[in-house]
């Protein structure tokens, strides 16, 4: 199994590979996805997710850049 810091490089890099295709929605989706895949980060999407989606209901995150920066935020 793939440590917790392994496990989030994965998820910010497969997140990041959609948003920089210009899949902005895709890579925060996946983002959001894949944090529940591993236990030591499963704790804290629920909380992630809901501030995620917050954000782009208002448009926040609609930008490659903006959605970057979120992602890269992820700790």
């Amino acid at each position: 199994m793939k440590t917790r810091e392994e496990h989030l490089a994965w998820c910010k890099q497969r997140a990041l590979e959609y948003i920089d295709r210009g899949q902005v929605n895709e890579g925060l989706t996946s983002m959001m996805s894949d944090m529940r895949k591993h236990p030591e980060t499963e704790s804290k999407s629920g909380a992630l997710d809901q501030l995620t989606v917050g954000l782009m209901m208002i448009g926040a995150l609609s930008t490659p850049d903006q959605a970057r920066k979120h992602i890269n935020g992820y700790k």
